[in-house]
């Protein structure tokens, strides 16, 4: 069996015939991580080989101890670094935090370890999740698997390069307007947004909190079902966490699977016409498949531009406030206080620890957020989110799903956004909406041009997951491109 490249589905099932075979899986995976990880730099913290099977042999122990079944037994995951791991640096791909161990494990993380899953390492991102490349982290830029001058997307990069590249099994990023699908798309990997609220945030370092969302990312649709399966539900330590029944992802899936319900699907006219010409031709084709079967027709966007200008107001300003806490005393860069008056020692901190993207976003936040201006951006914002939410209720009255390409563009070259970050700000145009009205969306391959992942986008009414699963399942058993390891 190739350990590499096999789904999480059928290394569980391998597992629990044979639970010994983890050690072996453990050694191949990092065989390939030593072979292509100064290629790919997909991980700003890999955890020691020694550790890792150490604590995989102590699963062993408690496993024939207990005979407790775990659904992740052995299964190694690669974590975003800004979801909060006890014991392994969390930096945020920034200076601010370039030590930070945190002492307590976010609520995700402690479901994964509770199911057997194994936490290798810290994956790169953008900056306190600000930016759509990798390229602001301030220690080096992802590499995509699948043309190594290009981005893998952002700004949950690192996680899916190292899907791509076969450095990990499963993974975990945060989305705040597109941050799990947008490098999905650019990988040829699945990406799911859940709804807001039905995953915790406890311990994932925000961004904007009425955004920011952790979700599952895999090699096919089925890890990612069974991967939500463990980290949704509700908790009590996040305020923003909603207390419904949570059902079986991956059985669910699979029963609509099988029932083959005939769906309404809207096709997203504007987010078509405004991608690239070879973006929008691959991405019909994948809807070609499922009109080929469910009941399709256009549907007209509301305020699709206006919503990128809401998006970046409501997100900085968050940020803005979220971001304040980092002033060197209660957390962030320790520097020297004597003599310093303390906007001084406040102005050093912020200099020396964040970077371009994340110190524009905090000033244009801290600015449409201060007097005289507040009611003029940020009041606005939040009502034209208001006003958005109510237009898709009724679109989702008359269709399941709205479907459109993930990102409108092909993987961009490494540094042609930083040279035009408004291009990089209007990418986000198809996958910011999600996140704005809080509604799930996944993004699973559509195909490929000249060699380079085209993904599509299907998002659902609230707690809709398993349709857009079903669907995302549907594509993928049509067109087959699922588990893929980029030939790097």
């Amino acid at each position: 069996m190739d350990f590499v490249s096999a789904p999480m589905y059928k290394l569980v099932e391998v597992f629990e015939n044979d639970p010994n075979l983890v050690v072996e899986y453990i050694n191949k995976l990092y065989d390939r991580i030593s072979s292509i990880e100064d290629k790919i730099k997909a991980y700003i913290t890999l955890r020691r080989l020694n550790d890792i099977i150490s604590e995989a042999e102590n699963l062993l122990k408690i496993r024939k101890k207990s005979c407790k079944k775990m659904r992740l037994f052995g299964i190694a995951i690669a974590v975003k670094d800004n979801i909060s791991t006890k014991g392994i640096r969390t930096t945020c791909a920034s200076r601010m935090l370039e030590n930070y161990v945190p002492p307590f494990d976010a609520t995700v993380i402690t479901k994964l370890k509770d199911e057997g899953a194994i936490i290798i390492g810290k994956t790169n991102m953008d900056e306190f999740a600000m930016g759509s490349t990798t390229e602001t982290s301030a220690f080096y830029p992802s590499r995509n698997p699948w043309d190594s001058t290009r981005s893998p997307g952002g700004s949950s990069g690192g996680s899916a390069a190292a899907l791509a590249a076969g450095e990990a099994t499963v993974a975990l990023g945060s989305d705040t307007g597109g941050s799990i699908r947008n490098p999905a798309a650019f990988t040829a990997t699945f990406g799911l947004k859940p709804t807001y609220g039905l995953v915790s945030r406890y311990g994932l370092i925000a961004y904007a909190s009425s955004l920011d969302q952790i979700g599952p990312m895999a090699r096919n649709s089925d890890d990612l079902a069974l991967l939500l399966n463990v980290i949704a539900g509700y908790d009590s330590k996040d305020s923003t966490s909603i207390d419904i029944a949570v059902p079986d992802f991956y059985k669910s899936m699979y029963d609509l699977f099988y029932k083959e319900p005939r769906l309404r699907i809207g096709i997203a006219k504007e987010l078509f016409e405004e991608s690239d010409e070879l973006v929008k031709k691959t991405a019909y084709q994948a809807v070609d498949t499922l009109c080929s079967y469910h009941e399709c027709n256009e549907v007209s966007i509301p305020y699709a531009k206006q919503s990128v200008a809401a998006y970046y107001i409501i997100a900085m300003a968050e940020a803005s406030s979220n971001l304040a806490r980092y002033d060197g005393v209660r957390y962030g860069l320790k520097v020297d206080f004597e003599n310093k008056s303390w906007i001084d020692v406040y102005r050093d901190i912020r200099t020396m620890g964040y970077g371009y993207e994340v110190k524009k976003r905090v000033a244009l936040g801290a600015y449409v957020l201060s007097m005289g201006y507040w009611d003029m951006y940020y009041l606005r914002a939040l009502k034209f989110r208001r006003m958005l939410k109510e237009e898709f209720n009724r679109i989702f009255h008359q269709y399941n799903v709205i479907v459109s390409p993930t990102m409108p563009i092909l993987p961009p070259k490494l540094g042609e956004f930083l040279e035009d970050p408004i291009k990089m700000y209007y990418a986000d145009v198809n996958t910011i909406t999600a996140n704005l009205i809080g509604a799930p969306a996944i993004s699973a391959p559509a195909g490929f041009v000249n060699g380079l992942p085209v993904g599509l986008q299907i998002m659902a009414r609230y707690f809709d997951e398993i349709t857009i699963l079903y669907l995302s399942k549907f594509i993928e058993e049509s067109i087959k491109l699922r588990d893929l390891i980029a030939p790097v």
